[in-house]
């Protein structure tokens, strides 16, 4: 697990989240081995009708979900997602969504995590859930 002291915001930031979360505006905005939370705008990241594409909140889910596994994993590790689903209760249609990743397994070689995605108006309009498996990083030849 990163050292205690280390500030897992900071850290999350620096290493980044990936290109596809970049493009689709995911802003990190607390981030523990227990919580993590993230907000997306709605804006650009539509279907055809003008409402939040299923996708997108599926998008979110995994990257607060690895992000926060990875963070559990450690040095030397690497958190993969092996499976994830998402039910989607709620349409959201302007502003911004934000996604609350809860640990619901930390253990040694799986991680469990539930996100919560909400619209402004605190409205749930999806529940992911996702596994990570942790491994070792590959080793360079």
């Amino acid at each position: 697990m990163i050292n205690q002291t280390q500030d897992s915001l900071a850290w999350v930031q620096e290493r980044g989240a990936g290109a596809l979360a970049e493009k689709m505006g995911i802003e990190f905005v607390e981030f523990t081995v227990q919580r993590a939370v993230a907000r997306m705008p709605v804006e650009g990241n539509t279907q055809p009708a003008m409402l939040m594409h299923g996708g997108a909140y599926v998008v979110l889910g995994e990257s607060l979900g690895s992000m926060a596994a990875n963070l559990h994993a450690g040095p030397g590790k690497l958190a993969v997602g092996i499976e994830i689903n998402a039910t989607h209760t709620g349409s959201a249609t302007s502003g911004y969504v934000t996604g609350v990743c809860t640990a619901i397994h930390l253990g040694r070689t799986l991680t469990t995590h539930e996100i919560v995605v909400t619209d402004d108006r605190g409205r749930r309009c999806s529940t992911i859930r996702i596994t990570n498996l942790i491994k070792d990083l590959p080793t360079e030849a």
